[in-house]
C-alpha cells in the first residue's frame, strides 16, 4: 500500500513538473516563432508550427543585428555592466558580511545583527525617491551614460543585498574553524581567503546570481542615467515602436537576445551552486 502511493505520489509530482515546465517555456517558445514572422504573419492569427502553420523568415533577426549602433552594443553594455557590478557587489558584501559574522561591533543601541537589518533597510528605499539627487550627483561629475556610473550605481543598490545574504551564510559558517586556523598561525585575512571563502562558495554564487539578474533586468536607472553609448537591453527592447507601431517581431527578437545571456550564465552557475551545497552535504 505505501508503495503504491509512493509511486501515485512520484507520478503526481513528475506531471505536476511538466506542466509546469511547458507553462514556463511555451511564452518563449511563442516568442521565438513571433521572430519567425513578418507583418502578414503576426496579423494572421495565432500560429505556432513553422513551415506549418507559417512560412519562417529571419528578416527580423538581420534587421535586429545589422542596425548600427543597436542591438549588439546595448548587448554589450548590458554584460559588462551587469556581470562587473555583481562581481563588486558579491566581493564588497562578502567582506561585509563576514565581518558582521565574526567580529562584534556596536553603534549605539545597535549590534552586529542590527546593523545587517540597517544596511538591507537601504534597499527598501524605492528607487525613485533617490533618482533625482543621484542624477545631479552624477551629472555634476560626468557619469551621465557612462559604462562606469551605471556599474558604480547597480553596485551601491546591489550591495546591501549582498552584504545581508552573506552576513546570513557566513553565520551558518562554524567559528571553530575560524579558531583552529588563527591557532596555526593564520591572520584574519588568511582566515577569511583560506577558510571562510571556499565553505561560502555557494554564498558567493548565489548573492552573485542575484545581483546580476536585478543589473540585468533593471529599467528605471538604465532609462535616466543611459542616451546611447551606455543604453542597455531593456531600454532598447522598449523604445522599439516606430510611427508605423510596434514592431513586434524586431520585439521579439531582442526580447529572446536580453533572455537568453542571463538564463545561459544562470543555469551554469545554478548547476555549480547545486553541486557546492551537494559537496557541502557529503563533507
Amino acid at each position: 500500500m505505501m508503495v503504491h502511493a509512493s509511486r501515485s505520489l512520484r507520478w503526481f509530482v513528475s506531471g505536476f513538473l511538466l506542466f509546469w515546465a511547458f507553462v514556463v517555456l511555451f511564452p518563449l517558445y511563442w516568442t521565438f516563432t513571433i521572430s519567425l514572422k513578418d507583418s502578414a504573419g503576426i496579423f494572421g492569427g495565432a500560429s505556432f508550427i513553422p513551415w506549418v502553420d507559417f512560412e519562417p523568415t529571419l528578416d527580423a533577426w538581420r534587421r535586429v543585428f545589422l542596425q548600427p549602433g543597436g542591438t549588439l552594443l546595448s548587448l554589450s553594455n548590458s554584460a559588462i555592466i551587469g556581470v562587473i557590478s555583481a562581481a563588486f557587489a558579491t566581493i564588497t558584501g562578502g567582506l561585509a558580511g563576514y565581518g558582521l559574522s565574526r567580529f562584534r561591533y556596536k553603534f549605539g543601541p545597535l549590534r552586529n545583527r542590527d546593523i545587517a537589518f540597517w544596511i538591507l533597510s537601504q534597499r527598501m528605499l524605492p528607487p525613485v525617491v533617490v533618482v533625482l539627487p543621484l542624477f545631479v550627483m552624477f551629472s555634476t561629475v560626468g557619469l551621465i551614460d557612462s559604462r562606469f556610473g551605471m556599474i558604480l550605481l547597480y553596485t551601491m543598490f546591489n550591495l546591501p543585498i549582498a552584504a545581508w545574504l552573506m552576513y546570513q551564510y557566513f553565520t551558518q559558517i562554524p567559528l571553530d574553524l575560524d579558531e583552529a586556523a588563527r591557532i596555526d598561525g593564520a591572520t584574519d585575512l588568511q582566515v577569511f581567503r583560506h577558510v571562510a571563502l571556499p565553505l561560502a562558495r555557494p554564498g558567493l554564487v548565489a548573492t552573485f546570481i542575484v545581483s546580476l539578474v536585478f543589473a540585468w533586468n533593471e529599467f528605471l536607472f538604465a532609462l535616466i542615467f543611459t542616451f546611447s553609448q551606455a543604453r542597455t537591453m531593456p531600454i532598447l527592447v522598449a523604445g522599439q515602436a516606430t510611427q508605423h507601431g510596434p514592431q513586434w517581431w524586431d520585439i521579439a527578437v531582442m526580447a529572446l537576445i536580453t533572455v537568453a545571456p542571463l538564463v545561459l550564465i544562470t543555469a551554469l552557475l545554478g548547476r555549480r551552486l547545486l553541486g557546492d551545497i551537494l559537496a557541502g552535504w557529503g563533507k
